[in-house]
């Protein structure tokens, strides 16, 4: 006999048991002896525009899902407004759990749900961010724009001890538990575990093997010294509490490392409330005078922009950034900012038409961290120092890559090549090695292109 919910989990960024405000929050209002109806819905406003990396992903976190809930994992697929109402009927639950989504999306989907469940309360517990979107303000009442600001703001005010995890929560049976999204066809892109035990056994090796050089290490694509925690923290399979109150339990000899990875936490944050205040920002410039830039289109623009994302511009940082982007559904972060000035400064292209592209190809793709990360480099959204920093793709790799590991990773066309060429093959005696191209613009030049082209917007 099916036992009857009275409460309702919609499960959303935060795919896991442990650290879980709004399962805390169901389980007290379903009381002694009530249940908890753990529920997923595919909503194809989210679920079309995703890549096939982040859709596996997603699939395999709610296999593992399913299982930690001993198959009580409902999945169903439709307009939310219109699912939960039908499940909250179907079921007689007496309250919908949610963690807040702070997205542009995410929240007239909610303000529609909670709508439509009429008198039925619609419950917000926590979110997937160390400070909820929204919280920060300045002195006088408005926004930050800057990070640097708001990362101080935020250390002040401080973060949450994580949740803890229920024992024996009660799971409602009885409904059909429906299929998973439908797996994803990949080619030869291999993406990292999903589910909370694989997120929390990354946190463990990251916080046990390479925090401590994380300060100086972070910068260096051709070592494994960075987290790989993004994607896990994208669908909340740990959630940012966890991690500061593990990292900073550390003390000692960890202090400045732990201090850099918690800033780079900020930068999540920081982001996620920049689009909170400002989400027109998912698709124009923060800056609007930046709105004028002159961007390069046409057939030219777009055989510079194939052979910038199939990792063939001839200039070695670039190519084995794109590459990687291809082979793991992942780009080191350091990388991230070169592929992205090339694109923005070396071939003059929209920002927007890059950030499409990496949103289609990454397994941690984030509307907010995707967007003004792209801004941040193009110049166009929160930075102090604006579209004026124009980044060496060569000297980016020789300073951050110097012998090569990261490039000859992955463009084996240069895997014989001499360090001394490594990042510059076109200088080889007779060219670059067969099979790998020309540079197809010419740096110097292309920068100099790029600072016109911002004159031209600031003095307007």
């Amino acid at each position: 006999m099916a036992l009857v919910p009275t409460a309702l989990l919609w499960f959303r960024r935060d795919l896991r048991l442990s650290d879980h405000p709004a399962l805390l929050a169901a389980v007290g209002a379903a009381g002694d002896g009530g249940r908890v109806l753990p529920v997923f819905v595919v909503d194809p406003r989210l679920w079309e525009p995703s890549g096939p990396p982040r859709r596996e992903f997603l699939r395999n976190c709610l296999a593992d899902l399913r299982e930690q809930t001993g198959g009580a994992l409902v999945v169903r697929s439709g307009d939310p407004a219109r699912v939960l109402p039908d499940l909250v009927r179907e079921t007689g639950a007496g309250s919908v759990h949610v963690s807040a989504d702070a997205g542009v999306y995410g929240r007239e989907r909610d303000a529609a749900v909670e709508r439509a469940l009429g008198e039925v309360p619609f419950v917000r517990t926590g979110s997937p961010y160390g400070v909820t979107p929204g919280r920060l303000l300045k002195d006088d009442g408005t926004p930050f724009r800057v990070y640097s600001p708001f990362a101080r703001a935020w250390r002040a005010r401080g973060v949450h001890a994580p949740a803890e995890r229920p024992a024996g929560v009660r799971w409602a049976d009885g409904l059909p538990a429906g299929d998973l999204p439908p797996a994803q066809d990949l080619g030869d892109t291999v993406l990292p575990a999903a589910g909370e035990q694989a997120g929390r056994d990354v946190w463990a090796q990251f916080r046990d093997q390479r925090l401590l050089g994380y300060a100086t290490g972070r910068n260096t694509p051709g070592t494994d010294a960075t987290s790989r925690l993004s994607a896990h923290l994208k669908y909340g399979t740990v959630h940012p509490r966890t991690l500061l109150a593990e990292a900073r339990a550390l003390g000692g000899d960890h202090a400045d490392a732990v201090d850099k990875f918690v800033g780079e936490l900020i930068w999540r944050d920081f982001y996620a409330d920049v689009l909170w205040h400002r989400p027109e920002t998912a698709r124009e410039a923060l800056d609007p005078k930046m709105r004028a830039m002159r961007y390069d289109t046409g057939p030219v623009a777009d055989e510079h922009f194939a052979a910038w994302a199939e990792g063939r511009t001839g200039y070695p940082i670039v190519d084995a950034g794109m590459r990687q982007l291809l082979g793991e559904a992942y780009v080191h972060n350091r990388v991230r900012m070169i592929v992205a000035s090339f694109l923005v400064k070396d071939l003059h292209l929209d920002w927007r038409r890059g950030a499409r592209h990496f949103f289609d190809h990454l397994v941690d793709g984030d509307l907010a961290s995707n967007q003004h990360g792209w801004q941040w480099v193009a110049g166009t959204g929160t930075d102090p120092s604006p579209y004026y920093r124009v980044f060496n793709p060569t000297r980016q790799g020789q300073q951050f890559d110097p012998d090569g590991v990261y490039v000859r990773r992955w463009v084996p066309e240069l895997r014989d090549v001499p360090d001394r060429y490594v990042h510059e093959p076109w200088t080889l005696p007779g060219g670059p090695p067969a099979g790998y191209p020309s540079p197809i613009v010419d740096h110097a030049e292309e920068r100099q292109v790029a600072l016109a082209r911002y004159q031209e917007v600031r003095g307007a």
